[in-house]
């Protein structure tokens, strides 16, 4: 949220999360991202009280009553909205699996937005894409912890991260490939520290190309490079 703490500071977050509402309106829905990774330290995930690690406008959705939880204890949303409650019911382990959140996404066509941030700094979609086309630089990983549901009843649980390959060396490396999409003109809106460095892009067109981009054989590079003296561990 650089951009509106920086150029309008007056602006409440109440009344940006209003201003968002409205934008997408009554037939619209709108997520927010409430991504933790305590649960992958063996933190207890609370459906009711663990917080968004994704900044303060997330966490202030959070709270709303207007919006529901995802159920993924690492990957969780804020929805509001018609489909809210088809978002809420889902039950998907693997937390960028085509069953879980990011898959509902993709098939209602959704639009992701970004707020001054590079794509390697937001754009968690490009592993929802490589679990879905089964890349070979990635793999599932399990993690066991207490997890407290909507009722606040406690048990142990075990979800998946599909995390980047240790052994290889393998790192997120995406903004060559969101360069690639300025280039054919699927973001649209302002580039990072541009005005508000607001830009949009439909979650088909997005799949479409890092699918393609993928079945080419060019991961490397435009989505991951490899570090040889990194000591990584379970990736953004």
């Amino acid at each position: 949220m650089r951009a509106f703490a920086t150029t309008s500071p007056g602006i409440e977050l109440g009344d940006l999360l209003n201003l968002f509402l409205g934008l997408v309106g009554d037939r619209g829905t709108l997520l927010f991202p409430l991504f933790n990774f305590g649960f992958c330290r063996g933190e207890e995930f609370s459906y009711q009280t663990t917080p968004s690690g994704m900044g303060a406008l997330t966490e202030v959705a959070r709270n709303d009553s207007r919006f529901v939880r995802t159920q993924h204890p690492i990957y969780s949303f804020a929805v509001s909205g018609p489909n809210s409650n088809d978002f809420a019911r889902l039950k998907n382990v693997s937390a960028l699996a085509d069953d879980g959140p990011f898959g509902l996404l993709r098939r209602l066509n959704g639009k992701i937005l970004v707020i001054d941030l590079e794509d390697q700094n937001s754009m968690t979609m490009y592993h929802h894409v490589e679990e879905v086309v089964g890349v070979d630089y990635r793999y599932h990983k399990s993690f066991t912890a207490p997890y407290r549901d909507a009722d606040d009843k406690v048990e142990l649980r075990t979800y998946e991260l599909f995390v980047w390959d240790e052994q290889q060396g393998v790192r997120t490396d995406v903004n060559r490939a969101g360069e690639l999409l300025w280039q054919k003109g699927l973001y649209r809106g302002q580039r990072p520290l541009n005005g508000f460095g607001t830009r949009v892009i439909g979650c088909h067109d997005f799949f479409s190309v890092v699918r393609e981009i993928i079945e080419q054989g060019r991961a490397k590079d435009y989505l991951y490079s490899i570090d040889d003296s990194a000591n990584l561990e379970v990736p953004k």
